[in-house]
């Protein structure tokens, strides 16, 4: 199957039908609003948890990669950790899970992730770069929000998506939540994913990628919980990548620069370096936003380079883990 035939918000519906058939097995909650957009809550209201959280990666991944939940030793410590993994590496992380979509009204702000993204494609560059756009009657988002968008939202988000509001699903997931956190660590490929494009990586040459990273312990306040996620990525994930089309020497020349460990703002707690940039994302080294531990496999030489290690004392800091 070419990726021209790829849709990730169709299989992704396929995936979502499971939360809204099951809600108890998983803990949300599904309500439809007075038009007809659907709500899946996996943690405002809802308990949700780590298989809502498994279930929420699979599907910001647009159906094309897979989560599993298990537990991992980093150090002395034991964490429940998620373990991703995609043969579409480009298409279901880049052009389906990457958080970048800002959505703000009056009150309200969230974060959109997941495949509703390759129906509007506002980063066209990116888009550009993966070649890949999806056509589909039906429209997936996540939200990363505490709070349910209000409705002319919906109507602005329905509108992009070019999709009847009746076509709409949204699923709503706080940053404080067991989902919230499993989630964001299940952007572990896509991550290393995004850094290794900067660097100056082609993204369509990467055949099969994996990774893994803790799932943070929930913090009832965002800021924490936001540094805690983000912890548990830039200094206790790892991903990796097989790839054609290029030299090891190159190769290797990215792969030093690809962990997080290769930014001057490396060293502490994702909140502390937030604090001293003012809480302004911006005016943070981008370098920093990556896995700690990146590794490649070149497929046309059988060679693998890594750079990068696990921080076990960052992790703990930021973990608030008290050693009795």
């Amino acid at each position: 199957m070419s990726d021209t035939e790829v849709s990730v918000n169709r299989r992704a519906l396929k995936l979502l039908q499971k939360l809204m058939e099951k809600p108890d097995k998983f803990n949300v909650t599904v309500k439809q609003t007075r038009k007809g957009t659907t709500f899946i809550d996996a943690g405002i209201k809802a308990e949700g948890g780590f298989q809502a959280g498994k279930k929420i990666v699979e599907i910001c991944l647009g159906g094309y990669g897979k989560a599993e939940v298990c537990a991992a030793c980093y150090d002395d410590m034991m964490l429940p950790s998620v373990f991703v993994y995609t043969n579409r590496p480009a298409v279901s992380t880049l052009g389906s899970q990457f958080a970048d979509w800002q959505i703000k009204r009056d009150d309200f702000s969230a974060i959109g992730s997941g495949p509703a993204r390759a129906l509007v494609r506002r980063n066209r560059e990116l888009y550009e770069k993966i070649d890949y756009k999806d056509e589909s009657e039906d429209a997936v988002l996540v939200l990363e929000t505490s709070s349910e968008p209000p409705e002319p939202l919906i109507e602005d988000i329905a509108k992009e998506c070019r999709v009847l509001l009746k076509r709409l699903f949204l699923v709503l997931v706080p940053t404080s939540s067991v989902a919230g956190s499993t989630q964001v660590s299940g952007r572990i490929v896509e991550t290393g994913l995004h850094k290794l494009v900067k660097l100056g990586f082609d993204p369509k040459r990467a055949s099969h990628a994996y990774g893994s990273a803790p799932i943070a312990p929930v913090h009832p306040k965002f800021v924490a919980a936001m540094g805690r996620t983000n912890d548990a990525i830039l200094y206790g994930g790892s991903a990796h990548y097989d790839v054609k089309g290029y030299s090891d020497e190159e190769l290797e020349k990215i792969v030093a620069k690809a962990p997080s460990s290769a930014s001057k703002s490396y060293g502490r707690a994702f909140k502390e370096t937030f604090r001293a940039a003012g809480h302004d994302f911006y005016k943070i080294d981008p370098n920093l936003f990556a896995p700690a531990v990146v590794s490649v496999c070149n497929l046309d030489t059988g060679n693998s380079f890594v750079a990068g290690s696990v921080n076990v004392g960052v992790l703990k800091d930021s973990f608030g883990l008290k050693v009795l």
